[in-house]
């Protein structure tokens, strides 16, 4: 397997390096370049074409949500994933309208990170479950537009009907931002079980992540 080639793009030295060691240790993964600034790191981008870039949003100068544009520019398949302390709804807006694929906290632990690295690459959206609590919430208090679909997937009627009860409280507990070791712990079932409805959610409501998963229940009322 080819190594995923990333870039690590953050101003606070001792986390960076941190952060780029401990990639290093996976075999899945190599570090193409790190840097402290968007300016730097987008003339790595141009020269190195990485496959995906961790990118912080506090950088002096130019905001790490406002250099996205640049990067997909210089680099349109590159994947963006921002790793960030800001918990602030407006970043997470702003990180996603702009054309990031992820939007994770630093709180994060390695094994979490490493697997939403792969998951970008793979197509899906990852963000945090506490960030994911606050669109949801974002997306409850907006109102729908006139012919806009509140959310992606099937039509409630088709959708929700065709729900176990199970993979309804499992949908539920995903709108509140819940991990799959929380939602096995509020249900009382084995966490790989929890990984199958989840599964299942997805594929009944033509779903293609948790994340869209969450903002379907928000707009049926379910969470």
């Amino acid at each position: 397997m080819t190594p995923v080639r990333l870039m690590v793009v953050d101003d606070h030295t001792l986390f960076r390096r941190g952060l780029v060691a401990l990639l290093e240790q996976d075999d899945r993964f190599a570090v193409l370049h790190e840097a402290a600034d968007a300016g730097e790191a987008l003339r790595c981008v141009q020269r190195d074409r990485p496959d995906l870039i961790l990118l912080d949003n506090h950088l002096p100068g130019v905001r790490g949500v406002d250099a996205i544009a640049g990067f997909k520019e210089v680099a349109p398949e590159v994947k963006i994933l921002m790793l960030t302390v800001s918990e602030n709804e407006q970043d997470l807006s702003a990180a996603l309208k702009a054309g990031a694929d992820g939007y994770l906290l630093k709180t994060i632990n390695s094994e979490d990170l490493s697997e939403s690295i792969l998951k970008v690459l793979d197509g899906e959206s990852v963000i945090s479950p506490e960030m994911t609590t606050k669109l949801v919430a974002a997306f409850r208090n907006q109102p729908p537009g006139p012919g806009v679909t509140a959310a992606p997937g099937v039509s409630p009627a088709d959708g929700l009907g065709i729900l176990s009860g199970r993979e309804r409280e499992t949908l539920a507990l995903i709108a509140r931002g819940a991990s799959n070791k929380v939602i096995a712990r509020e249900l009382d079932i084995a966490e790989t079980t929890v990984k199958i409805h989840v599964q299942h959610i997805l594929r009944k409501l033509n779903l293609s992540s948790r994340v869209q998963a969450a903002v379907y229940a928000a707009s049926h009322g379910i969470g």
